[in-house]
Protein backbone atom coordinates (compact mmCIF):
# COMPACT_ATOMS: atom_id res chain seq x y z
CA UNK A 1 0.00 0.00 0.00
CA UNK A 2 2.97 2.56 0.43
CA UNK A 3 3.48 2.22 -2.99
CA UNK A 4 0.34 3.28 -4.41
CA UNK A 5 0.41 5.79 -1.89
CA UNK A 6 3.30 7.16 -2.95
CA UNK A 7 2.08 7.01 -6.59
CA UNK A 8 -1.01 8.99 -5.86
CA UNK A 9 1.49 11.73 -3.71
CA UNK A 10 3.07 12.39 -6.86
CA UNK A 11 0.26 12.47 -9.00
CA UNK A 12 -0.63 15.21 -6.76
CA UNK A 13 2.35 16.76 -7.13
CA UNK A 14 2.13 16.78 -10.93
CA UNK A 15 -1.06 18.25 -10.33
CA UNK A 16 0.44 21.62 -8.68
CA UNK A 17 3.14 21.29 -11.16
CA UNK A 18 0.45 22.48 -14.09
CA UNK A 19 -0.98 24.97 -11.73
CA UNK A 20 2.30 26.88 -11.68
CA UNK A 21 2.90 26.13 -15.45
CA UNK A 22 -1.01 28.04 -15.30
CA UNK A 23 -0.09 30.56 -13.23
CA UNK A 24 2.71 31.42 -15.40
CA UNK A 25 1.01 31.13 -18.57
CA UNK A 26 -1.82 33.23 -17.88
CA UNK A 27 -1.21 37.10 -17.73
CA UNK A 28 -4.39 38.18 -16.16
CA UNK A 29 -5.92 38.07 -12.77
CA UNK A 30 -9.66 36.12 -12.72
CA UNK A 31 -8.14 33.42 -14.91
CA UNK A 32 -5.53 32.92 -12.71
CA UNK A 33 -7.35 32.78 -9.58
CA UNK A 34 -9.15 30.52 -11.51
CA UNK A 35 -6.35 28.09 -12.11
CA UNK A 36 -5.00 28.56 -8.64
CA UNK A 37 -8.64 27.62 -7.32
CA UNK A 38 -8.83 24.54 -8.93
CA UNK A 39 -5.06 23.15 -8.78
CA UNK A 40 -4.74 23.87 -5.07
CA UNK A 41 -8.10 21.79 -4.40
CA UNK A 42 -6.93 18.79 -6.64
CA UNK A 43 -3.49 18.46 -6.11
CA UNK A 44 -3.78 18.74 -2.51
CA UNK A 45 -6.98 16.38 -2.48
CA UNK A 46 -4.35 13.95 -4.36
CA UNK A 47 -1.64 14.65 -2.03
CA UNK A 48 -3.66 14.24 1.31
CA UNK A 49 -5.16 10.58 -0.38
CA UNK A 50 -2.12 9.15 -0.95
CA UNK A 51 -0.86 10.29 3.03
CA UNK A 52 -4.07 8.62 4.00
CA UNK A 53 -3.43 5.26 1.75
CA UNK A 54 0.40 4.95 3.07
CA UNK A 55 -0.20 5.39 6.27
CA UNK A 56 -2.83 2.97 6.60
CA UNK A 57 -6.04 3.11 8.96
CA UNK A 58 -4.81 5.43 12.06
CA UNK A 59 -5.99 8.26 13.98
CA UNK A 60 -3.40 10.26 11.74
CA UNK A 61 -5.38 9.75 8.70
CA UNK A 62 -8.50 10.46 10.01
CA UNK A 63 -7.29 13.69 10.95
CA UNK A 64 -5.82 14.16 7.36
CA UNK A 65 -9.62 12.95 6.44
CA UNK A 66 -10.67 16.06 8.63
CA UNK A 67 -8.20 18.34 6.84
CA UNK A 68 -9.88 16.95 2.85
CA UNK A 69 -13.00 17.59 4.47
CA UNK A 70 -12.48 21.43 5.84
CA UNK A 71 -10.37 22.10 2.51
CA UNK A 72 -13.12 20.97 -0.08
CA UNK A 73 -15.40 23.57 1.96
CA UNK A 74 -13.20 26.47 2.65
CA UNK A 75 -11.00 26.93 -0.39
CA UNK A 76 -13.55 27.12 -3.07
CA UNK A 77 -15.48 29.47 -0.28
CA UNK A 78 -11.96 31.43 -0.11
CA UNK A 79 -11.10 31.74 -3.85
CA UNK A 80 -15.40 33.10 -4.54
CA UNK A 81 -14.20 35.56 -1.14
CA UNK A 82 -10.93 37.04 -3.16
CA UNK A 83 -12.61 36.92 -6.70
CA UNK A 84 -15.75 38.90 -5.18
CA UNK A 85 -13.51 41.34 -3.45
CA UNK A 86 -11.52 42.11 -6.48
CA UNK A 87 -14.63 42.46 -8.80
CA UNK A 88 -16.29 44.52 -5.88
CA UNK A 89 -13.64 46.98 -5.27
CA UNK A 90 -13.22 47.88 -8.46
CA UNK A 91 -10.28 45.85 -10.08
CA UNK A 92 -11.25 45.55 -14.17
CA UNK A 93 -9.14 44.34 -16.44
CA UNK A 94 -8.65 46.23 -19.90
CA UNK A 95 -9.96 44.89 -22.55
CA UNK A 96 -7.34 43.41 -24.48
CA UNK A 97 -9.64 42.59 -27.65
CA UNK A 98 -7.62 43.64 -30.96
CA UNK A 99 -8.97 44.85 -33.92
CA UNK A 100 -6.91 41.86 -35.85
CA UNK A 101 -8.36 39.14 -33.61
CA UNK A 102 -11.41 38.91 -35.96
CA UNK A 103 -8.90 39.32 -38.78
CA UNK A 104 -7.37 35.57 -41.13
CA UNK A 105 -3.48 35.49 -41.89
CA UNK A 106 -2.62 33.78 -45.22
CA UNK A 107 0.29 31.45 -44.94
CA UNK A 108 2.36 33.96 -45.39
CA UNK A 109 1.35 36.05 -42.35
CA UNK A 110 -0.54 38.76 -43.94
CA UNK A 111 -3.30 40.25 -42.09
CA UNK A 112 -6.68 39.60 -43.99
CA UNK A 113 -9.81 41.93 -43.07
Amino acid sequence: MELVGEIIIIIGTIFMLFGVIGIIRFRRFYPRILVVAKIDTVGALTVAIGVMIRQGLSFFSFRVLLLLVLLLVINPMVTYVIGRSAYLSGYREEDTHDSTDDCTHDEMGNTKH
